[in-house]
């Protein structure tokens, strides 16, 4: 398992096992957001199960499918609202992290500056410097 922090309370992944679940609780994981649609994985990694094994493990659980083309004002401020603005300790995943990256960066856009963004991101192994002119604008 790969887990990468961009913030004291926000972390992104690759795709998640449900085996996973133990090792995530004991890194503190309390909610995880799942980003990637369940059309680009097995029925073993869907949304779905990897639910049931977070609720078993008293983990909250939050969905939120995303695309490129999805990347939208209102649907990256429902991501926000499923993932940073919880007071939980935040596993976003997609398949490789990306999409969950450029997702919290979009939401953090006109709450942080670029600098500090893009700085989180790298810290979390995401360039994501090509955003730069959008996340100096107010996406949400």
């Amino acid at each position: 398992m790969d887990i990468r922090q961009l913030t004291p309370r926000y972390f992104v992944s690759p795709q998640i096992d449900p085996a996973d679940m133990p090792a995530l609780q004991e890194a503190g994981i309390t909610r995880i957001l799942c980003n990637r649609p369940d059309a680009e994985v097995p029925p073993s990694h869907c949304a779905a199960a990897i639910a049931a094994a977070a609720q078993a493990a008293g983990i909250h659980f939050a969905e939120q499918p995303l695309t490129h083309q999805s990347m939208i004002p209102n649907i990256i401020a429902e991501n926000c609202a499923k993932g940073c603005e919880t007071e939980d300790i935040v596993l976003a995943y997609c398949a490789s992290g990306t999409r969950s990256t450029i997702a919290w960066a979009l939401g953090q856009a006109g709450q942080m500056s670029p600098d500090e963004i893009i700085s989180a991101a790298r810290s979390g192994g995401y360039d994501i410097e090509n955003m730069r002119q959008i996340l100096a604008q107010s996406f949400t």
